[in-house]
């Protein structure tokens, strides 16, 4: 799970708003912004719903914008944002400019002129495009499943085929296709090296990013994962050119602890669990919590024992209450968590029963090495093809030393070996 994205802050989904409104929409989302800015946290939460503002009170809201300043330092603009219409509603996105970067800002309003969601994301450029004499060409398609369809691309190899195919599913938190943090695309770089090596490569926006005003009733694994990845299995194999009987699911943190069920469920040809956390989720956030302070020094030692503290208090209320969330993530309650951590994947990439690849990074400090022992002892047999590489970090990226938040926002590309790992296990199946 890419507990990073939670940790960051880099998203915030919000819920419905019951607060009608005499202004234009793109006049509603600059006001939203300005009263966060202003530290008017009262003032926004009247604007919220019932739900929204049991979730996210005024003190929790100051704690959200107040740490995004501390990450992007002051906001110096906040223009009037692009109207867009989605399935009814309105959609304003603008870009907030901050002292150290950027931020998307999506305010969806519904046709009574109410808040229905509000969503901050880091500004992306898309993958670079692919050069003419590429050995494979990249095409658009939709997923068209649940509320709303969701963007994608296929890189598809050139030639005759039938191809070997991959679908890719993203880690925790708002993705999009390219699952891209900081300067880093993970997905692109994946989808174009087993393209070029004769696999097609089936990438999608993650619904938390594209469409979140779906989750306006909460959020489950199977509306924010599961059921939008076997829907995509299921379009890839009805493409052109695609081998349906050799289509794999290629899963990504989160991603990977679901990776098994994804496949079983699409019927899938195997299953690729890269960075895969096998023990409990919380227990994870609790480590990395305490690895990020420990490489934090400025930080007081009685400041890191409070919010250790504090920590240990809101997962024990989440672990014991389905109502309980964490202030830093109001959107994912207790029920959430402890859908995520009910998840057992050894047990279930075990019951699947197919061919299955496992990558793991030695200088990940989200999913560690007692997970890779714990999927390594929990799987045997020659089913199971595990591969492991040292110098690579959580993102499957090399580099020196601990690994650190800082290495995501440094330019890098996913090790061709680890790439070329995958590409030879597809092809020997």
């Amino acid at each position: 799970m890419k507990i990073r994205s939670r940790l960051m802050l880099a998203a915030c989904l919000l819920g419905l708003g019951q607060f009608a409104l005499a202004t234009s929409p793109q006049q509603s989302a600059q006001q939203l912004i300005e009263q966060l800015q202003a530290g008017q946290f009262s003032a926004a939460e009247a604007r919220f719903s019932p739900q929204m503002a049991q979730a996210v009170p005024a003190a929790r809201l100051a704690q959200l914008w107040q740490a995004l300043n501390q990450q992007l330092g002051t906001l110096t603009s906040n223009p009037e944002g692009e109207l867009s219409q989605v399935d009814g509603h309105q959609r304003v996105v603008s870009r907030l400019q901050f002292d150290k970067g950027a931020l998307l800002a999506t305010t969806v309003i519904d046709p009574q002129g109410r808040i229905a969601g509000f969503h901050l994301a880091p500004v992306t450029d898309p993958a670079p495009a692919v050069a003419a004499d590429a050995p494979f060409s990249e095409l658009p398609l939709q997923i068209i499943h649940g509320p709303g369809p969701l963007g994608a691309t296929l890189s598809l190899p050139k030639g005759d085929g039938p191809f070997p195919a991959v679908v890719l599913v993203h880690g925790s938190g708002p993705q999009d296709r390219d699952e891209t943090i900081g300067p880093n695309k993970p997905f692109a770089d994946i989808a174009h090296g087993l393209a070029a090596q004769g696999i097609a490569v089936l990438r999608y926006d993650k619904r938390t990013q594209a469409r979140p005003q779906d989750f306006s009733d909460g959020v489950s694994l199977a509306t924010e994962t599961t059921d939008d990845a076997v829907a995509a299995v299921a379009l890839l194999k009805q493409q052109p050119g695609i081998d349906p009987a050799r289509v794999f699911v290629l899963g990504h943190s989160q991603g990977g602890m679901l990776a098994a069920r994804i496949a079983t469920a699409s019927q899938a040809a195997g299953a690729i669990l890269f960075a895969a956390p096998a023990r409990p989720i919380l227990d994870l956030l609790r480590e990395q919590n305490a690895y990020l302070l420990a490489q934090s020094p400025q930080i007081p030692a009685e400041a890191a024992r409070a919010h250790m503290d504090q920590l240990d208090t809101a997962i024990a209320a989440l672990r014991r209450d389905p109502a309980a969330t964490l202030p830093a993530l109001p959107g994912l309650t207790g029920a959430w968590w402890q859908e995520v951590e009910a998840v057992d994947v050894v047990g279930e990439t075990r019951d699947a029963g197919l061919p299955t690849l496992l990558l793991q990074g030695g200088r990940d400090f989200q999913v560690v090495d007692a997970d890779w022992r714990r999927l390594k002892t929990g799987l045997t047999g020659q089913r199971y093809t595990f591969r492991h590489y040292p110098a690579l970090n959580h993102l499957g990226m090399a580099g020196e030393g601990a690994g650190t938040l800082a290495e995501y926002q440094q330019p890098g590309k996913v090790a061709a070996g680890l790439i070329n790992d995958i590409a030879q296990w597809i092809h020997a199946r």
